[in-house]
């Protein structure tokens, strides 16, 4: 064992203590609360859809005459096919939601005031790259809510002033649903987006470590306290990585990935609904009509990026120094109303 580690540390000559100085970085007191540790969440959830999805793409065959039937196969033959393919679903859904949580903490908190808006962009730029993971490989599955799923999200990008044309052709590959459509949704769904989010993450860390972790705002926190990276938080994260894998690991077994009946592009469904995390663009859009829908989503939308400075321009400029919180909570109210709403209703 000696002369292993001495033949390692010759050819990579960092022992130790010295990767522990490297990576030892004092955590603040008030991570030690689980939500305040979000943001590791949906890391390590997004390293499970990455393995899940190399196991799912050995049988996955992105066509229109094969997609339907390679995802029966691995859902009813493939050895743990149902529950490889369950982790992935519901691995999915737990990542938007934890994502969208960590954005909701950061906004609470303040954290994405100066000097750190630009690592608020990310964040939201995170966002919307997990929300288009969700939406392409819920059309991958090619069964008839997918696919007049994915014809609906088509036809709403096709709305956009001036640049919507570009858009569906771009998503489909052509002005509506054909046969280059579905591996265009595989490229993005296991390609594109995985590469642009992994080097957003890093992104993302890199800026945190600059600045460092915000303070907690605020006063209630303990300013000046910490404990270390290695091991106390990296012991946490492992506990909350394996809580999360029993909790999905329950999922797929108790409520597995099921599959709908095969697309028919020429039967209209009588309901078509997107999955849940579209739900309140999906009932605004019921609500208003279509430009107009179309324009206040992209004003909604860029407000949210913009809002470190909004915010700074409020806190400056009038007395209400905490308008955010109830900006935030009036917000978050809407998009619950919302999303509950239109999954209640059926039409």
């Amino acid at each position: 064992m000696r002369a292993l580690t001495q033949w390692w540390t010759e050819r990579f000559p960092v022992s130790a203590d010295d990767l522990r100085t490297l990576t030892n970085e004092p955590v603040p007191e008030h991570l030690k609360r689980w939500w305040f540790a979000l943001g590791g969440t949906p890391a390590y959830l997004f390293v499970i859809q990455i393995v899940t999805g190399i196991g799912l793409a050995f049988y996955y065959q992105p066509t229109t005459l094969g997609a339907y039937e390679s995802v029966r196969y691995i859902t009813e033959e493939a050895a743990f096919g149902w529950y490889i393919r369950g982790l992935h679903k519901w691995g999915a859904t737990l990542m938007i939601a934890a994502v969208v949580l960590h954005q909701m903490r950061v906004f609470f908190t303040g954290a994405y005031r100066r000097p750190r808006e630009l690592n608020w962009v990310v964040g939201m730029t995170i966002l919307v790259a997990t929300l288009m993971l969700g939406f392409t490989g819920y059309s991958l599955v090619y069964e008839q809510l997918s696919y007049w799923g994915a014809t609906v999200g088509a036809n709403m990008a096709a709305g956009v002033p001036v640049v919507g044309d570009l858009l569906q052709q771009m998503l489909l590959g052509g002005e509506a649903y054909n046969a280059h459509t579905l591996s265009r949704f595989y490229v993005l769904h296991a390609a594109v987006l995985p590469m642009f989010l992994v080097l957003l993450i890093a992104l993302h860390i890199v800026i945190i470590r600059l600045h460092g972790i915000a303070p907690l705002e605020p006063e209630g926190g303990k300013p000046g306290r910490t404990f270390d990276f290695f091991p106390d938080h990296i012991l946490t994260e492992l506990i909350i990585g394996l809580g999360l894998m029993i909790v999905l690991s329950a999922l797929a077994t108790l409520l597995p990935a099921s599959l709908g009946p095969p697309a028919d592009p020429l039967t209209t469904p009588e309901v078509i609904k997107p999955e849940w995390f579209f739900y309140v663009a999906f009932r605004w859009l019921k609500l208003f009509s279509g430009t107009f829908a179309l324009l206040s989503i992209g004003f909604i939308v860029f407000t949210m990026f913009a809002w470190p400075w909004i915010d700074g321009w409020i806190r400056r400029r009038s007395r209400f120094k905490e308008a955010s919180i109830w900006i935030g909570i009036a917000a978050a109210l809407a998009i619950i109303t919302l999303t509950v709403w239109e999954g209640l209703v059926a039409h």
